[in-house]
């Protein structure tokens, strides 16, 4: 049964997937109020009391008041950081970062509802180490992999994988150069690239490269499964589909049981209510877990097959089914 309350909302301010999720949520005339943590504590209040065993309390902007006893769920997707007075010094700047951070977020983590996802849990699971670990334990097949900044060791990775490797970066690298928004992806490396004295720098990930016959993003929120095939139309897109999105066709697919009671075995360990699953299916039709994102977007999906992920993440909030 749906429990009754508001939804709060934690997004970025330009955000199209949680458009998505408030445009439903709006449709069913559930209650929503929307914040980004960027806000505070310019344009965003807090005030709240310990009574009893809960917390009572508001939270206001100059349009709404929300009553923190009052909220049922609460949607977290990639809120930017609070922002502070230009005149306050770096020290200063410092110190209330860290309180904003224990104090608003710890007092928003105390609140007795459901999160999606929870964003201790989801820090967590964005460990790619972790990820790959898990996926294993939980019986989805892993490709090969090798974590070092020792370049003689990733060359005699290659060597024992006799053939192409992926070389990938632990976490999403964004930014600019050169005036213009760059991003770096996966990339194809062979033997004869290796050993290279840049990998003593840091810590690098090295995959053997799976043959694809295409991927697929597969989404599953509250025991619902999703899944999509993507069929990239460009060299750059076979290797990472991420770097050109305009290349793709879609088309709704079928995990196999094994796969499918993985992926959920995985959010389960994870202590996740959602994932956006990456997978290489390979020409023999075998399916090779790259990665999980327990925040990921997913609306160019829906767009593109009209699966309907939306009314399951607003389902979760609501508490329909559950």
């Amino acid at each position: 049964m749906a429990g009754a309350g508001q939804v709060l909302i934690l997004a970025g301010r330009f955000d199209p997937t949680t458009d998505l999720v408030v445009e439903e949520l709006n449709r069913r005339a559930v209650p929503v109020f929307r914040a980004d943590m960027a806000e505070f504590p310019l344009r965003l209040s807090l005030t709240a009391s310990l009574g009893g065993s809960r917390w009572l309390g508001t939270l206001a902007n100059d349009r709404r008041t929300l009553d923190l006893a009052s909220v049922r769920s609460v949607y977290y997707r990639r809120p930017t950081r609070p922002q502070f007075p230009e005149r306050m010094a770096p020290e200063a700047r410092k110190i209330a970062e860290t309180e904003a951070r224990w104090g608003f977020g710890g007092l928003l983590s105390a609140l007795p509802c459901r999160w999606l996802p929870p964003p201790g849990k989801a820090a967590d699971a964005e460990y790619k180490p972790l990820q790959l670990r898990v996926a294993a334990e939980a019986g989805l097949c892993v490709p090969h992999t090798l974590i070092t900044n020792d370049p003689e060791a990733a060359k005699a990775f290659a060597d024992s994988l006799g053939g192409q490797l992926v070389f990938k970066p632990f976490f999403h690298v964004r930014g600019t150069a050169h005036g213009q928004a760059a991003a770096v992806y996966a990339n194809i490396i062979t033997a004869a690239d290796l050993p290279h004295p840049d990998i003593a720098t840091t810590a690098h990930l090295f995959q053997e490269w799976v043959p694809k016959a295409y991927e697929v993003r597969l989404t599953a929120i509250g025991g619902q499964i999703f899944a999509a095939e993507i069929h990239a139309g460009s060299a750059a897109g076979r290797i990472d589909w991420r770097s050109d999105y305009d290349s793709h066709t879609y088309r709704v697919c079928e995990p196999p049981p094994e796969v499918a009671a993985g992926v959920l075995r995985m959010l389960d360990r994870l202590e996740l209510p959602y994932g956006a699953f990456d997978f290489v299916v390979t020409p023999e039709g075998d399916w090779r877990f790259l990665e999980v994102n327990p925040s990921g977007q997913y609306g160019f999906i829906e767009q593109a097959t009209e699966l309907p992920i939306t009314a399951a993440i607003c389902d979760y909030l609501e508490g329909i089914g559950q």
